[in-house]
């Protein structure tokens, strides 16, 4: 279903690295977070070794503890909730809209209490969420941007995350990638400086300065940490990637075109639809739902034509220990998509033909 797009400048970079001798956090990872500050237009970035680790450190950030309340939707990986459960908080899910499959600002706005504490609106498949109406709903609450499928999307006229704190996923499936990894972009120095402590043992600063030429290698931690940095390994593979975003995205818009006219006017199979307004999708995935024949069924026909697919995502308010812990949610839409959903090959590398394979078989299977 996806396969990272590396070529020759990604190996040149990491050999580099290692033959450097620094392979650890350092200056090709300071390098990459500017980098990709300068990209989003965000004021700052943090490299860390994966967006879950960001998410963590954003909510304990935000002081996100037993007995607040986290609104996000349910249509997301179970990342987000695991680390707004992990910090003794109630994930209230919010619907959304069929055709996008993101977040409905209206759903957001009914599900606000006294104890909501924070908003987490997913850029679902690269569409950026509605952020304009999902702000004025929020006020005073602290919103944390999903950015996890949103490299290279913007809402507006701006990249994701260039306001808002916003967690960005580089693992290998992601738009570029670092093998495993995740940047946050944010906005202010106390939050970054906090970030920043909280990702390497609560030490101020980074190894490479300790240990560098006529440095200092004492310190002191005035709060515990975790272990979360990225390494230089992976900094120098995400800026090579970072460098080829554009023509990464360019080909995923064009493989989603070809999808959306080869597979057009199939019955039983809704296409993804674009959220209104002016944006950039980034088309990290592209999902479709079947209504005429089983998914099980359809997944088999895939597999027998050795077509890869996959599944974004098992809804988190079917979970079994969030059911267990917080009951069923009500949903009515992400309840009538759980069982259709399944996500097409979608790589820079596919080729023409190969995508047309894609379109021929899936209309030999439902037509």
């Amino acid at each position: 279903m996806s396969k990272p797009f590396l070529g020759s400048e990604e190996i040149d970079a990491v050999v580099n690295v290692l033959k450097s001798g620094w392979i650890t956090t350092g200056p090709k990872c300071t390098e990459f977070e500017q980098a990709f500050a300068s990209f989003t237009g965000a004021q700052h970035a943090v490299s860390l070794s994966s967006g879950t680790a960001g998410m963590h450190l954003v909510l304990r950030a935000l002081g996100i503890q037993t007995g607040d309340e986290v609104i996000t939707p349910s249509m997301t990986f179970a990342s987000t909730v695991n680390q707004i459960v992990l910090a003794g908080a109630r994930p209230v899910f919010a619907d959304i809209d069929y055709d996008t499959l993101l977040v409905r600002p209206d759903e957001i706005a009914s599900r606000i209490t006294p104890r909501t504490k924070a908003i987490i609106p997913v850029h679902f498949a690269g569409a950026p969420a509605d952020m304009d109406a999902i702000e004025e709903i929020a006020g005073s609450i602290p919103i944390i941007e999903d950015a996890a499928h949103a490299i290279d999307t913007h809402y507006r006229g701006n990249h994701i995350g260039r306001k808002n704190p916003a967690i960005f996923s580089l693992h290998p499936i992601k738009n570029i990638t670092t093998g495993e990894g995740g940047m946050v972009t944010v906005s202010g120095e106390q939050l970054q400086q906090q970030l920043r402590l909280q990702r390497f043992h609560g030490i101020e600063r980074d190894a490479w300065k300790r240990y560098g030429k006529a440095s200092d290698p004492t310190y002191d931690i005035i709060e515990p940490g975790f272990k979360y940095n990225m390494t230089d390994i992976q900094a120098a593979l995400g800026l090579e990637q970072l460098k080829r975003i554009a023509v990464i995205t360019k080909r995923r818009n064009e493989i989603a075109a070809r999808y959306l006219a080869g597979l057009d006017g199939i019955d039983g199979l809704d296409l993804p639809g674009a959220p209104a307004g002016d944006h950039q999708h980034s088309w990290h995935l592209f999902v479709v739902k079947t209504t005429a024949m089983p998914r099980k069924e359809f997944m088999q026909g895939l597999a027998e034509h050795n077509i890869g697919y996959g599944l974004h995502f098992p809804p988190c308010h079917t979970l079994s220990y969030v059911l267990s812990r917080f009951g069923r949610a009500v949903l009515p839409v992400t309840d009538t998509v759980v069982d259709k959903i399944i996500s097409l090959p979608m790589y820079p590398g596919l080729h023409d033909e190969q995508v047309q394979r894609v379109i021929d078989v899936v209309r030999t299977l439902l037509t």
